[in-house]
């Protein structure tokens, strides 16, 4: 379902439960190339391991009261100050009680890009990770990406060892 319908309601930002996996892993192969976007198995064991750290935007549409889902956000929480290759396949690298929430992706519908709704989810992570008492937030981008995270407080510490999909990221932290 395309933003052209003629009505939508976006509906409260959510976490997810395992009935996402579907559409999690649909929007994950829609917004990554193959290299970088998570496995199906990969986006599993995350949702049965740290369900509450994936934020979910959908949108309800009015012709057919059907939902779709808009963007999310996930990651794991750690103590490891740096985001690792590694975490992105071991949901068992995940500690409850970590000073760090790692940011894994933020994912949007092709549909529903350049509205805010991505930076509407980020914001509610942020938050999220400020309430619950953790150092800050963690992510890696790709250098046409680090001016939109700098917008959101986060600082580019340079570039990050990550290795993931052949390409280079730079390692951003906002510290609480």
């Amino acid at each position: 379902m395309s933003i052209l319908t003629p009505s939508f309601t976006l509906l409260p930002i959510r976490t997810a439960t395992v009935q996402d996996l579907d559409a999690l892993d649909r929007l994950e192969q829609i917004c990554f190339p193959p290299a970088e976007a998570a496995s199906r198995a990969s986006i599993s064991s995350r949702l049965a391991v740290f369900p509450d750290h994936f934020w979910l935007l959908e949108a309800q549409h009015g012709l057919d009261g059907g939902t779709q889902l808009v963007s999310f956000v996930n990651g794991m929480v750690t103590d490891q100050p740096h985001l690792l290759d590694e975490m992105y396949d071991d949901a068992g690298m995940h500690n409850p009680q970590g000073a760090w929430q790692m940011i894994f992706g933020v994912d949007t519908h092709p549909d529903y890009r350049r509205h805010g709704y991505a930076g509407r989810v980020l914001r509610h992570a942020i938050e999220t990770a400020h309430e619950q008492g953790r150092r800050g937030v963690v992510l890696t981008c790709k250098d046409r990406l680090v001016q939109f995270y700098a917008a959101f407080g986060f600082q580019d510490e340079g570039m990050s060892t990550s290795t993931h999909g052949g390409v280079p990221w730079h390692e951003m932290r906002l510290t609480f």
